[in-house]
C-alpha cells in the first residue's frame, strides 16, 4: 500500500521532471533491512522510509546515515516544527532524515462486536477474556513491552518492574489468536473477522473503514503512541539527486496524495499548508500540529533495551 502510494504519486513523476531514475524496492522490518545495508556496498541503497525515530536512531548509531544539506530542501520550511524536532534531538540538531507522515498506534475493534462504550477500557482490552480466541496483536516487542507497561501501571518508555510487564505479556498469549506481522495481515484478519480486537496502526484502520468495515479506533495516550516515519539517506548516496527526491516528495501536492493513497497524514504544517478533507478525517491526525496529546518514542530507551526486551518477547512469543 506503501508502496503503491509512492510509485502512483511521486517517483515516476520525480523522474518525468529531473531525468532521475528511481530504482524501487521493498523490504520486510526495520531489522532486515539493516542487515541488507550492512551486507552491502556503501551507496547500493540511497534513500529508504524510516519508521519511527527508535529506528531512525539505530541507523545513526550504527554510522550507516548521512545528514542532509538543508538549503537545498527548500520545503522543509512547509513541515511541523514538532516533527523536525523529534529527528534533530536525536542527531544533535541536523537531519538524516525529513519528516514524512505520522501515525498512531492505537486499539482496533469491531463494533458488531464490541461497543465504543465497551472499547472506552483501551489498552485493558487487549487483556479481556471475553475475547479470548479473537484478538490479534501486533509481532514487535516494542509494542508488546508498550503495551504490558500500560496494562501493570507502568510508564511505557521506563518500566521499572520488567519481571511484571512480560509476566502480563505472557498472561495475554493465552488470549491471542495471532501475533500478525504486516499492515496488510492485520487488515486480511480484521476484514475476516477472524479477530475482533486487536492493537493496529491508524493508517491500516482507516483503510478498513474506507472499504465498509465497521471498524472504531482508540489512540488515546491511554491506548497507544505516536511515531513519524522520515524519508532518510543513507551513506555513500548521491548527496544532490537523494535531497532533490526528498524535497519533492514533501512538496504539498505530492505529499498530500502519498497521504490519501497510504493513509497517514503527512508532516505538512497545516497552518501553512492546506490538507484536503479526506487527510483531516485519517485516524491519528492533529489539526492543531502541536501534538499536546501524542507520545512520541524516546529513542535512547528502546536502543538501550533492545537486546533484552527482543530476547525476551522472541521467547514469549514462541512459547516459554
Amino acid at each position: 500500500m506503501v508502496s503503491e502510494a509512492f510509485h502512483n504519486n511521486a517517483f515516476p513523476q520525480f523522474t518525468e521532471k529531473t531525468g532521475t531514475k528511481v530504482v524501487e524496492g521493498e523490504f520486510g522490518d526495520t531489522d532486515e533491512f539493516i542487515s541488507l545495508v550492512k551486507a552491502s556496498q556503501p551507496g547500493e541503497y540511497n534513500v529508504f522510509l524510516v519508521s519511527g525515530v527508535y529506528d531512525y536512531f539505530r541507523f545513526i548509531k550504527m554510522g550507516l546515515a548521512d545528514f542532509v544539506n538543508e538549503a537545498n530542501i527548500p520545503n522543509l520550511d512547509k513541515l511541523l516544527p514538532a516533527t523536525l524536532a523529534a529527528f534533530r534531538n536525536e542527531s544533535e540538531g541536523k537531519l538524516a532524515a525529513v519528516p514524512f507522515d505520522y501515525g498512531t498506534t492505537g486499539i482496533a475493534y469491531n463494533r458488531k462486536y464490541i461497543s465504543d462504550e465497551e472499547a472506552q477500557a483501551g489498552h485493558k482490552l487487549l487483556w479481556d477474556e471475553k475475547y479470548k480466541g479473537k484478538i490479534g496483536l501486533y509481532d514487535g516487542f516494542q509494542t508488546r513491552a508498550w503495551m504490558s507497561s500500560l496494562y501493570t501501571g507502568q510508564d511505557p518508555q521506563g518500566a521499572t518492574d520488567t519481571a511484571a510487564m512480560w509476566e502480563a505479556t505472557r498472561k495475554q498469549r493465552d488470549l491471542v489468536l495471532k501475533y500478525w506481522g504486516s499492515g496488510q495481515e492485520f487488515i486480511d484478519l480484521m476484514s475476516k473477522e477472524e479477530i475482533i480486537l486487536s492493537d493496529g496502526w491508524s493508517g491500516r484502520v482507516a483503510y478498513l473503514q474506507q472499504n465498509g468495515h465497521d471498524i472504531g479506533f482508540i489512540d488515546t495516550a491511554q491506548a497507544g503512541f505516536a511515531w513519524i516515519e522520515g524519508l532518510m539517506v543513507l551513506k555513500g548516496s548521491p548527496m544532490e539527486a537523494a535531497e532533490q527526491l526528498i524535497n519533492f516528495c514533501i512538496e504539498p501536492a505530492v505529499a498530500i496524495a502519498i497521504a490519501e493513497g497510504q493513509n497517514y497524514p503527512p508532516s505538512l504544517d497545516p497552518t501553512k499548508v492546506e490538507l484536503t478533507e479526506k487527510v483531516k478525517k485519517l485516524p491519528g491526525f492533529d489539526p492543531t500540529g502541536k501534538f499536546e496529546n501524542y507520545i512520541w518514542e524516546k529513542a535512547s530507551y528502546w536502543f538501550d533495551n533492545q537486546d533484552a526486551y527482543k530476547k525476551e518477547w522472541d521467547r514469549i512469543s514462541k512459547g516459554a
